[in-house]
Parts: C-alpha cells; structure tokens; sequence
C-alpha cells in the first residue's frame, strides 16, 4: 500500500509518496514557502504566512487523493510563539492535522535515515543534522541510536540572533560541552541540506547517489569567505541556494562546531534525513499490517 509524508518546513511544504522503494518514489510534489519572511518580533507567524501554509497543506492533500500521509510540521512551526493557534488553523481550513516532532524524535529518525543509507555495514555511526531552528544529533551501533539530542542552534536561529562569526562559535561550543559523548570512532554523517551545500560548495559532485564527503579543513576555509560576501553573493555560489544564502554562514559555523565537538575531521553526506526516517518507519507498518492479514 502507498504511504506518503508532508514535510512542512520552514522553505516548503514537500510531499513525498512510496510503496516499498524510497529510491523511486511514486510521486513528489513540493510548494515552496518562505515562513522565514514571516516571522513577526516575537518569533509568531504573521497571518499572510498562516494563508500560505494552509494553501500549501491544501494543494498537498489534493495531490495525495486517497493515499494515507502523514502531515508533520519541523522546528519553525513547532517553535514559533503561536504554534498551537497556527495548528488549529492549518486543521480547520485544510482538514489536516499537523503532528509535530519532538527534537529527539527527529534525532532518531534522522538515524534511521543515514542508517539506512549507508547499510548495516556501516558500522557506529554519529549523525548530525542541522536544521533551520534546531540541530539533532543521535548516534549508535545498531538499528536505533543509543543517544539522541536536540538543541536550538540551527542555522536560522543563530542567523536571527545576529551574532558575529565569534559569538555564534562561542555559543554553539557553550551548548554542546559536556552534551556529546566522543564518538571518535565512530563514522560521522551530515544528513540534512546545510550539510549537502557544504559540501557542494567545498567541491562535491553534484550528484545524490555519487559518494560525498565535507571534509573540516575545506569549512574552515570557507567561513571567513561567507562572512565576507554579500547575501546575493553568496547565492551565486555553488551548492548555496537563494532561500537559504542569508543563514548559509550561520549554517557553516554550526556544522564546523559539530565536527569538532564530535571528534571528526571529514563527515559522510547523506541525503536522506527526517523525512525518509518517517518513510521508512511508515512502509515498514503497511508490511507488518499486509503480511499479518495474509
């Protein structure tokens, strides 16, 4: 049976359905958003964003038709001042019910995701993930992590806090002191799309299922250059989109913090993260569920 997941984030509203094969999904179909735009000075969702979404969460249910999806909203919904007033507004004008992850629950599934990726050959694995509002990180040996964390440093956050190169280094490395056991050995994974651009930009082959590393020492160039250029400078740059150029340093700074707090010089891209932690853990029920009626 198809099974499908509406990933409501901060830049877009991305529906993605499967039967069995994340690789070849049946359909995917995004709308973009810019809730970043929207964004009042107490961190609430001004009410042209609320249209939005809701017209987002509409069109995705459409193009869904009968096909079961799970609608859950990321950190700048979850975190914004009136999250639950926007909640109950996406529900009562669209019929859809957004869920929301706990940090650690999308910790876990971004595990599961880069576990899945790279085989159960891959052996332990740190996974770091760096979000827009939040960054999460789990790690483990086996098919769950053993440790699982989430903490408010995205690169959105940072990037409205206006801090300097500095103070965001010094923040970030505050936070996770003492919070991340060393995993030296264990094999570090960037799953999510500030990963995917940095490395991009540091030279990595434009290409989703070719190998991609990022390695610590290409970041540390890289980060006085950002700090350097304008906004629409950076955008012209390889593997830094336009949506996401204005935090693409503060992105930098986190991913360089975590590769240092973790012990790795050189992190393993994955691009699958949250959404195809979901995916997988949906397609695996629909199996259960087949296998028991039969």
């Amino acid at each position: 049976m198809a099974v499908g997941v509406l990933d409501v984030g901060c830049f877009s509203a991305h529906l993605v359905v499967v039967e069995r094969d994340l690789m070849r999904p049946l359909f995917s179909h995004k709308v973009r958003l810019r809730l970043d735009r929207e964004l009042d000075s107490t961190g609430a969702i001004s009410a042209a964003g609320v249209e939005s979404l809701c017209a987002a969460v509409r069109a995705a249910r459409k193009k869904a038709g009968d096909v079961p999806f799970l609608p859950f909203a990321t950190s700048s919904v979850r975190d914004c001042a009136n999250a639950a007033e926007v909640m109950r507004k996406v529900a009562r004008r669209t019929g859809v019910d957004l869920e929301v992850l706990s940090g650690k629950e999308e910790a876990r599934y971004s595990y599961t995701a880069a576990r899945h990726w790279f085989g159960w050959g891959a052996g332990p694995m740190v996974v770091l993930d760096v979000g827009g509002g939040t960054v999460e990180l789990a790690a483990g040996s086996g098919a769950e992590p053993d440790f699982a964390l989430s903490l408010p440093l995205g690169a959105r956050t940072l990037t409205r806090a206006g801090l300097t190169v500095e103070d965001m280094r010094a923040e970030v490395s505050d936070r996770l002191s003492g919070a991340l056991p060393n995993h030296e050995s264990a094999r570090a994974v960037g799953c999510s799309k500030v990963f995917e651009q940095l490395a991009r930009l540091a030279g990595a082959r434009n290409d989703t299922y070719a190998p991609r590393q990022l390695r610590l020492r290409d970041l540390e160039k890289w980060i006085p250059r950002l700090a350097k250029l304008s906004v629409r400078e950076r955008a012209a740059l390889p593997g830094i989109s336009r949506h996401r150029a204005r935090q693409s340093l503060a992105g930098a700074v986190v991913a360089e913090a975590l590769m240092k707090a973790s012990g790795h010089d050189v992190v393993d891209i994955s691009p699958w993260s949250t959404k195809e932690g979901l995916l997988l853990d949906l397609v695996a029920r629909s199996r259960s569920r087949s296998e028991s009626a039969a």
